[in-house]
């Protein structure tokens, strides 16, 4: 068998999307799972969808999520240019073209702008298709040639017999047999002289030696188009992957507007490279056993694409969300805390020990962006309510709260050791010799230094962080609060 050779070959017409993002996952894995080669081309024929500095986000997006390509424009394996525009220039298409109108398999189309509109439409999955009716199929050869001679517009059509089935075989969907009289005489050469997609596609993968095709399921009704090509060449067909759609999570197309179909979105959004990457992986793809955390070396031991679905695959981003969470608690502290210093400065301005307190934070955030609202309290105390103080698992009410407080305000202006273990100590003893449970007395504390249910540290390692001056004007502050509050209800 021939060495396994996939591509990934985007259009730059903007962000990457999740969907082309897992197909260059899918190519790179299954090259790579099989000691294959991953090839990028950049396929840029469509001028009108070109954005200036895509190309730029695709390379960018390819590094950054660890999918080195083993050839492409940068990378010359024997198969260049790596670009269309550029592999234009040798006539390629065009010479493929008129391989196939001499073989009877295309042919040359003068019809005009009204023409065409005059002709009949079919809905075809929800859209308008024109069918055009080989009108110029039947011009005589002395016809054609007068036409271009005189410089008369026209575009290579591909010939499709009106009779019979094509089929080609899917790896997921099997063999899939298709009505000629559905499929359209698509052109192949534009009347600019440029390839179509689809015909430049088949062009490149054969010349390039591609043995495996991947791509979105949304191809599947051009595929039997793609199929009629090599047949028409003599040429063997690759395998063909189509893979499920992506949806939100109302089952719908994941679209721009959800803020996270693209890949540059979610790294704004604080995701790791490698969670997104992992978790795109498991969109239509499982491994036998429930294993859901990935490296990229190991996803390409795994990687079986026998085990894609067919099934839609739902984009969740709260599932997304828990994944970087588990990447962010098994992450090197030194290298969390790079990444999560900027967040921590723009949400706090006084001056604390950042690193105790992303310490506290590690293990409690899902994406960086949440390590403003864990951590807001430092720089001052919300507003609370005073019924805050009850918990029935900890057996406290704002009375007791109001005593213990009480209590502990001198022990707390004697002490002199304001590090967590020294406050831990020193309110253990007091939890001793009152005889009563830790939460009894660390609820309220915490409470009355942070004005908050949740907070990514225990008592102590707020007050250590927060200093002696400040712990006790905040403990100072929640005994009048509470002793008002009491007053008022009398």
């Amino acid at each position: 068998m021939s060495k396994v050779r996939t591509r990934y070959a985007p259009s730059p017409t903007g962000k990457m999307h999740v969907g082309n993002l897992r197909s260059a996952l899918y190519e790179f894995l299954i090259a790579k799972h099989a000691g294959g080669d991953f090839m990028l081309r950049i396929e840029d024929t469509d001028q009108e969808r070109f954005v200036e500095g895509a190309t730029d986000i695709i390379y960018r997006t390819l590094e950054s999520a660890g999918l080195k390509h083993d050839e492409g424009p940068d990378k010359d394996g024997g198969f260049g240019p790596y670009i269309q525009s550029e592999r234009m220039k040798s006539g390629i298409y065009m010479e493929y073209a008129k391989k196939l109108v001499e073989r009877g398999e295309a042919y040359y189309c003068f019809c005009n702008k009204e023409r065409l509109d005059s002709l009949k439409t079919e809905i075809v999955e929800g859209k308008e298709i024109m069918m055009y009716d080989k009108h110029c199929l039947s011009l005589s050869k002395e016809e054609v040639e007068a036409n271009l001679a005189s410089g008369k517009p026209f575009v290579i059509r591909q010939n499709i017999p009106n009779e019979g089935t094509t089929t080609f075989h899917d790896e997921l969907y099997g063999d899939i047999s298709v009505e000629n009289a559905e499929l359209d005489d698509m052109v192949l050469i534009k009347s600019d002289g440029y390839p179509t997609y689809n015909f430049a596609n088949v062009v490149d993968d054969h010349t390039m030696n591609i043995t495996h095709v991947v791509r979105g399921n949304e191809y599947l009704s051009s595929a039997p188009k793609y199929q009629r090509l090599y047949d028409a060449f003599g040429w063997e067909s690759p395998v063909y992957i189509h893979l499920p759609l992506i949806t939100d999570e109302n089952h719908k197309k994941l679209s721009k507007r959800s803020g996270h179909a693209s890949f540059e979105d979610l790294v704004a959004q604080g995701f790791l490279t490698d969670a997104v990457v992992n978790y795109i992986a498991l969109l239509g793809w499982s491994p036998e056993d429930n294993r859901e955390i990935f490296t990229l070396d190991e996803l390409i031991e795994e990687f079986d694409y026998h085990r894609i679905s067919k099934s839609p695959a739902v984009f969740d981003i709260v599932k997304l969300k828990w994944m970087n969470g588990e990447y962010l608690k098994a992450m090197d502290f030194d290298k969390f805390y790079e990444m999560a210093e900027p967040y921590l400065r723009e949400s706090l301005t006084k001056d604390f020990d950042l690193k105790k307190i992303a310490a506290m934070v590690k293990t409690r955030i899902e994406i960086f962006p949440d390590i403003a609202e864990h951590v807001d309290f430092f720089e001052a105390v919300p507003e609370y309510d005073v019924s805050m103080y009850a918990h029935k698992k900890m057996k406290t009410t704002p009375e007791t709260s109001l005593e213990v407080l009480q209590e502990l305000i001198p022990v707390l202006e004697t002490q002199e050791d304001y590090s967590n273990d020294g406050l831990y100590e020193t309110l253990c003893k007091y939890v001793a010799d009152k005889g009563c449970k830790n939460g009894y007395v660390m609820w309220p504390v915490r409470t009355a230094v942070s004005g908050k249910q949740m907070t990514p540290g225990g008592a102590t390692e707020i007050m250590e962080v927060l200093g002696k001056e400040e712990s006790l004007s905040r403990i100072r502050a929640a005994v009048a609060k509470l002793e008002s509050c009491k007053e008022s209800s009398l």
